[in-house]
């Protein structure tokens, strides 16, 4: 088993069906109430987030930037998606950022 964790944020539908993985509703989502230290040690916590679509369009206004700014805002999960292919689904991808590098040329003249 891959040793990515995931966080499921969403309604009940979808955290009853989360077989042991860690979960949270939009009211506890609320709880965070944009407290920066929390959110930031939430995103250092797991690997990727799953989140239920009716909710995911609250999670900016809710938590604040935190999550996105760490590079982890979470994958849309619909009512028809199967959670555990989603899962395998997160876990089989790989994300990674390219630093942004400057190049800069000269041009060399060599006189004789």
């Amino acid at each position: 088993m891959s040793t990515i964790t995931i966080y499921i944020i969403g309604h009940v539908p979808h955290t009853g069906e989360a077989n042991g993985l860690p979960t949270m509703s939009a009211d506890d989502l609320k709880k965070l109430n944009k407290d920066k230290k929390l959110v930031k040690k939430l995103a250092k916590k797991y690997d990727a987030f799953l989140a239920s679509d009716s909710i995911i369009r609250q999670i900016p206004r809710i938590l604040g930037p935190g999550l996105n700014k760490a590079g982890k805002f979470p994958t849309p999960l619909t009512h028809s998606d199967n959670m555990m292919a989603k899962i395998d689904e997160v876990r089989s991808t790989i994300k990674f950022q390219m630093k942004k590098v400057s190049f800069y040329c000269n041009r060399v003249l060599s006189f004789l």
